[in-house]
């Protein structure tokens, strides 16, 4: 079967609604996948019930069915028993040791290689990668491992910008990411900008909305790559 999987950058770009910029991303994997379990375990501030609704909310206009994860007695076999897989975002780690501790990356990773769709926004989106390292959150808690789900085999950044604040003396992204480069030159990062995703289906992967991203591997530092880009090469 193709893999499928939809990695937003952002679930807002500027002050837009919850989502709505995304629907347009999301709604051709819905055409055939209606029943959608969410998975809320980076939104810790927010609560799992309220995530899922704000989720529901966001998404209504693509009239799918969406359950929370948490609601299931059995995680592992609401993915199974789920036409798509949604991952919201928040913070990573907790997000990954989360997904540690109830064995489901195995089995999130067999259902999407088996063809069912993956959506995932901001740390939903970082997961995806080979790693969590280069994510821009805190590490509130310690997971097992930093390996992730490695729907793609490079590394992620979402919510890319290297906007510094007047004043402000700590790093830009693109020093941050520098960093993991000289510890792991042979490791590829994208760095994909609000309001823009990357879209993985087979073989094919392109950069999808109206932004440029960034690519860095060893010397080759923030590399802009087309709006619109092809990035087949990178599977």
């Amino acid at each position: 079967m193709t893999i499928k999987a939809l990695l937003l950058s952002a679930s807002r770009v500027g002050d837009t609604p919850y989502l709505e910029h995304t629907l347009p991303f999301i709604k051709p994997l819905t055409e055939t996948a209606r029943n959608w379990v969410f998975i809320p375990y980076a939104g810790i501030s927010l609560g799992y019930d309220a995530y899922l609704e704000k989720v529901r909310e966001g998404l209504k206009a693509l009239n799918i069915h969406i359950s929370g994860i948490h609601e299931h007695a059995d995680p592992r076999q609401a993915v199974r028993d789920a036409d798509g897989i949604m991952v919201g975002g928040g913070n990573t780690f907790h997000l990954l040791h989360e997904l540690y501790r109830y064995d489901l990356l195995f089995t999130i990773r067999e259902q999407v290689e088996a063809g069912k769709p993956y959506v995932g926004w901001s740390a939903g989106s970082n997961i995806a990668g080979l790693s969590i390292r280069t994510t821009n959150d805190m590490p509130i808690i310690e997971p097992p491992s930093f390996t992730a789900l490695g729907l793609v085999p490079f590394q992620l950044n979402p919510h890319y910008t290297d906007y510094q604040a007047p004043g402000h003396n700590g790093e830009t992204r693109a020093q941050r990411l520098l960093e993991f480069t000289l510890v792991d030159p042979l490791t590829p990062i994208v760095g994909i900008q609000e309001g823009t995703a990357l879209y993985r289906e087979g073989s094919s992967l392109t950069l999808q909305g109206d932004k440029e991203g960034y690519f860095f591997k060893g010397s080759v530092q923030k590399e802009p790559i087309a709006a619109g880009a092809d990035l087949s090469h990178l599977l």
